[in-house]
C-alpha cells in the first residue's frame, strides 16, 4: 500500500469502508446545531499524537529531533475561507491514513450507528452531541479536508483529501509542503461556515472546550503570523482541585472522555504513600455507546510523569467501565512492579466509595445513577468477591411493592414479613412481564416483597451464594413455595393449597399422561388466580437461567420443569370432574402445560399437537 502511494505519478482513490460511508453522511448532512465540536475532536486527536510520540520518544529520543517540544498550531486563513489545525506529535505515514482516516475501528461506533439509525429529530441531534465522532466531525463545516502528514523518523510525506461524499485520496506530497514532523490538517470551509475563520471565535472555542489538554495550543490570525498561546498544555490533573472549577472539570471530561454530556460525579485525588499517582475520574451522566462491548474494556489512561503510556491498562475492574479519565504515576519503571495492582484497588475502593457517599447524601442522583449504569455495576456481584458487601449496598431494584420506585436490600430487609426467612426474586428478560408472571399471585397474596431482576446477569450472580444480613436469596421460580408460614394480611381469605381427592386424581393422570416432558407435577399455594404455572425443583437451576443456558447451547442434561396446579382453579376442579374415559381429559393435561409455558414466554411443546388439541376442544366447546 505505502510504495504503491509513494512510488505513482497520481494519488490513489479508494472508497470509504461502508461504517465511515455512513458517518461520513450524517456529518455532512448534520443538523445537530452545536458544530463547534469538530475543534474540540481535531485538537483531542492532535494531542494524542503528541502523547504518542513523547512515549515512543522514551525508547528513541532521536524521533523528537530539533523539535522536542510538544505543541498544537491553529491557522486562521480568512482570505482563504480556510482553518488549519497542525501538530507535532508522532504523525502518519501513507498507509496510517488509508487505515486511520477510511476506517472505523473505534468501539462502540456501530451501536452509535445503529442508534442514530433508529432516533428521529431532536433524539438524533441529541446522540451526536453524546458520541465523540472524532476526525469526521470536520466534515459538518468542511466541503474539503486535506490531511498532510509526515511519520516521526521518516522521509517521506503524504497527503490524504476527501470531500466526505464517499471516496478519499491517499498520494505523496513534496517534502517542503509538509510538517517536519506531524500531521497538518486543511478545512476548506463551507460557505455557512466562514465564521470559524475569525479569531474571535476560535479563541473562544479553544478557552470553552479544550484548555486544558496536556499540549500547548498557539493561535496565528493569518498564516505568515506569529503564533499566540492560547492553552500552555498545564495538565489539569496536577492543579489543586480548589482552583479548579466545576465547568473546567466538565471541559476536561468532555475532552479526555469522547462523550459531549456532564460528568455526574467527578473524583480527583493524589494518592501519597509507597506509590504516588494523581488520579482524576468521571463517571458519565449518560450511558456510553460501547458500554456493552463484548470485550466490556475499560476507558481509563496510564500516564507516567504526564507521558501517556497507554489506555488499555487495567486500572478498574470490568464492571466499573463507564468510568472515563486518567491515572498518573509519579515514577517511570511500572513493568513487573505491583503498582497496578495497587493503584486498582485503590481506585476501585475509591470509585465505590463515592457512589455509596452519592447513594447516601444525594439519593435521588444516585438512582439516575444506579438507572445508567446499575446493570454493568451488578456484574461485580457475580466477579467481585472481594467487594460483594459493598456492591450489594450499593444495588437498588424495583419490587412488587416499589411502585416503580428503586429500592436498597436494607429497605427490603427492613420490611420483611414476620416468618420470612430468604429475600425472594423473580428474573427475566422485561420486567413489566416478569411483574404479570403468575408465580408472584401467592407472594403478593401475603403482602410478600419480590425482587423484579430483568437483566442477564442477575440469573448468575443470585446463585453465587450471597446473603444479606443473613437472609438467602431464593428465586420465586424454584422449588417449593413455602408461603404457609407466613402470615396473610388481617382479614385476607386463605388460599386453598390442598387438592381433594377428585383433583390429586387428576394431578396424578397429568403427570402420567405428560411423561418426561415434567419432573412433577404438583398443587401449588403460590398460585391464587392462575391454573397452572412452571417452576424449577429444588436442586434445579432458575427457570430463567436455564433459558439463557439453552438459548446459548448449554442447557442442563436432564432439566425438566414441574407443573404447579392451582387446586382451587374452577377451571382444575371442572377439569378433574369429568370422567375417566373422557378424550378431553389427556387434551386438557397437554393444553395446561402449554398454557403454562406460553405464559411463560415460551412456545408450546409441539405447536401443531397444541393446535389440534385446541381446535377439539373449541369444536366440543360449540357443540
Amino acid at each position: 500500500m505505502t510504495n504503491e502511494v509513494l512510488d505513482g505519478a497520481r494519488p490513489q482513490t479508494h472508497a470509504f469502508e461502508a461504517d465511515v460511508a455512513k458517518l461520513l453522511h450524517m456529518m455532512v448532512h448534520s443538523v445537530y446545531s452545536d458544530k463547534d465540536v469538530f475543534l474540540r475532536e481535531l485538537i483531542s486527536n492532535a494531542a494524542d499524537a503528541c502523547e504518542k510520540l513523547r512515549y515512543e520518544a522514551i525508547a528513541r529520543p532521536d524521533l523528537l529531533g530539533e523539535d522536542p517540544a510538544p505543541r498544537i498550531t491553529i491557522t486562521i486563513d480568512a482570505d482563504g475561507n480556510r482553518l488549519i489545525l497542525e501538530d507535532n506529535g508522532i504523525g502518519m505515514s501513507a498507509a496510517d491514513m488509508a487505515e486511520t482516516l477510511g476506517t472505523i475501528a473505534r468501539s462502540g461506533t456501530k451501536a452509535f450507528l445503529d442508534s442514530i439509525a433508529a432516533a428521529k429529530g431532536d433524539e438524533q441531534t441529541q446522540l451526536i452531541g453524546q458520541f465523540g465522532v472524532g476526525f469526521y466531525s470536520a466534515f459538518m463545516v468542511a466541503s474539503k479536508v486535506d490531511v498532510i502528514s509526515r511519520r516521526a523518523g521518516q522521509d517521506e510525506a503524504a497527503i490524504w483529501s476527501s470531500d466526505g461524499l464517499g471516496t478519499y485520496t491517499v498520494g505523496a506530497v513534496s517534502a517542503d509542503e509538509a510538517p517536519a514532523r506531524g500531521t497538518r490538517i486543511v478545512l476548506h470551509l463551507m460557505e455557512e461556515a466562514k465564521d470559524y475563520a475569525q479569531r474571535y471565535r476560535i479563541e473562544q472555542m479553544v478557552r470553552a472546550q479544550s484548555g486544558h489538554v496536556p499540549v500547548p495550543i498557539m493561535l496565528k490570525d493569518k498564516p505568515d503570523a506569529e503564533g499566540e498561546q492560547l492553552a500552555d498544555g498545564t495538565a489539569l490533573w496536577t492543579r489543586p482541585k480548589n482552583e479548579i472549577s466545576e465547568e473546567e472539570y466538565k471541559d476536561f471530561y468532555r475532552s479526555v472522555a469522547g462523550q459531549w454530556d456532564a460528568p455526574a460525579l467527578t473524583l480527583h485525588y493524589r494518592a501519597e504513600g509507597r506509590y504516588e499517582y494523581n488520579v482524576l475520574a468521571f463517571v458519565p451522566e449518560s450511558r456510553p455507546f460501547d458500554l456493552f462491548d463484548p470485550d466490556r474494556k475499560g476507558r481509563m489512561k496510564l500516564y507516567v510523569r504526564r507521558v501517556f503510556i497507554t489506555d488499555e491498562a487495567e486500572l478498574l475492574p470490568r464492571y466499573l467501565r463507564f468510568v472515563r479519565g486518567l491515572v498518573d504515576v509519579s515514577r517511570e519503571m511500572i513493568q513487573d512492579s505491583p503498582i497496578l495492582t495497587t493503584i486498582q484497588k485503590g481506585l476501585t475502593g475509591k470509585v465505590l466509595g463515592e457512589l455509596e457517599k452519592t447513594a447516601k447524601n444525594d439519593p435521588a442522583a444516585y438512582a439516575k445513577l444506579w438507572d445508567t449504569f446499575g446493570a454493568v455495576l451488578k456484574e461485580g456481584l457475580y466477579e467481585d468477591f472481594e467487594r460483594r458487601e459493598s456492591l450489594l449496598r450499593l444495588a437498588r431494584f424495583k419490587t412488587t411493592t416499589s411502585g416503580g420506585e428503586w429500592r436498597s436490600l436494607d429497605d427490603y430487609v427492613a420490611a420483611m414479613k414476620e416468618n420470612q426467612t430468604a429475600i425472594y426474586y423473580a428474573t427475566g428478560s422485561d420486567i413489566d412481564r416478569i411483574a404479570a408472571s403468575p408465580q408472584l399471585e401467592g407472594f403478593r397474596a401475603r403482602g410478600i416483597e419480590v425482587l423484579l431482576l430483568p437483566d442477564q446477569v442477575d440469573s448468575f450472580w443470585v446463585r453465587g451464594g450471597i446473603d444479606m444480613g443473613g437472609k438467602p436469596f431464593k428465586s420465586v421460580t424454584q422449588g417449593a413455595a413455602d408461603l404457609s408460614l407466613i402470615p396473610l394480611p388481617e382479614g385476607a381469605e386463605t388460599p386453598k393449597a390442598e387438592a381433594n381427592d377428585e383433583v390429586s386424581s387428576f394431578l396424578a393422570f397429568i403427570k402420567d399422561t405428560l411423561g418426561e416432558a415434567v419432573s412433577d407435577v404438583r398443587a401449588s399455594d403460590r398460585l391464587t388466580n392462575s391454573a397452572v404455572c412452571l417452576v424449577a425443583s429444588e436442586s434445579g437451576l432458575d427457570r430463567q437461567l436455564e433459558k439463557l443456558l439453552a438459548n446459548a447451547g448449554q442447557a442442563p442434561a436432564g432439566a425438566k420443569p414441574v407443573l404447579e396446579v392451582n387446586p382451587a382453579h374452577p377451571q382444575i376442579a371442572r377439569l378433574a370432574a369429568l370422567p375417566a374415559q373422557d378424550g378431553l381429559r389427556a387434551d386438557a393435561a397437554h393444553l395446561l402445560l402449554d398454557e403454562a409455558r406460553i405464559v411463560d414466554g415460551e412456545q408450546p411443546l409441539d405447536p401443531r399437537a397444541f393446535a389440534e388439541r385446541l381446535g377439539r376442544l373449541i369444536t366440543r366447546a360449540a357443540g
